[in-house]
């Protein structure tokens, strides 16, 4: 978490100067009105809906997704989840894809915490659902595998990306990752955020 207070290591914990983000700082609280009307401003037709974790206010997300339909009904929505809840019905119906991001070992989070066997079984047989994974190194390769075992989903339909905040840093693995990808039925992802704007926190 990039939270000051958390307890959570974050990957950026050694850099030269970087520090957790005040909660205060950079939350910005909106009714699904607001939120809305937001996302209409933009012209485009597909949201992206992330977190924090989205389905910990589903109702507020309804309403917004809802109201937005109004005025574009054939909007596309997308959710990134980490995979430890269950949609609701309503919200399940209303939501084009989910992007489900189960954390590994490497999170540093206990296991119970980070994996719950009856969500993932539920994404696993959705149509709707891709499992989404940055990689650091090959060895987290097996660990990926084994919850494709555990849950039943298909490799064709898990998207491994190379780790790097940088386009520097994510060459320094994406071709191995890539033929891993090719050799194990994973489809490979890059980070085409990365590639076009780097590090740099979004306004």
């Amino acid at each position: 978490m990039e939270f000051t207070g958390t307890p959570w290591p974050h990957e950026k914990d050694a850099a030269p100067g970087y520090a957790k983000h005040r909660k205060e700082d950079v939350t910005y609280e909106m009714d699904p009105v607001d939120a809305a009307r937001r996302v209409l401003a933009f012209g485009c037709p597909r949201t992206v809906i992330t977190g924090g974790e989205p389905l910990l206010q589903e109702s507020a997300f309804l309403e917004m997704i809802a109201l937005v339909r109004e005025q574009q009904p054939d909007h596309q929505f997308e959710v990134e989840t980490n995979g430890t809840r269950i949609p609701s019905a309503d919200f399940y119906a209303v939501v084009d894809q989910f992007n489900v991001s189960p954390k590994l070992a490497n999170s540093g989070m206990p296991e119970s915490l980070r994996l719950n066997a009856g969500a993932l079984a539920f994404f696993a047989n959705s149509p709707k659902s891709w499992l989404k994974f940055v990689v650091s190194q090959s060895a987290e390769i097996l660990e990926i595998n084994e919850l494709c075992t555990q849950t039943g989903i298909s490799r064709q339909r898990v998207l491994l990306m190379p780790e790097g905040r940088t386009s520097l840093e994510l060459d320094r693995f994406s071709a191995q990752l890539a033929e891993l990808c090719r050799d194990q039925g994973f489809r490979f992802c890059d980070r085409l955020h990365i590639r076009l704007w780097g590090d740099r926190r979004g306004v």
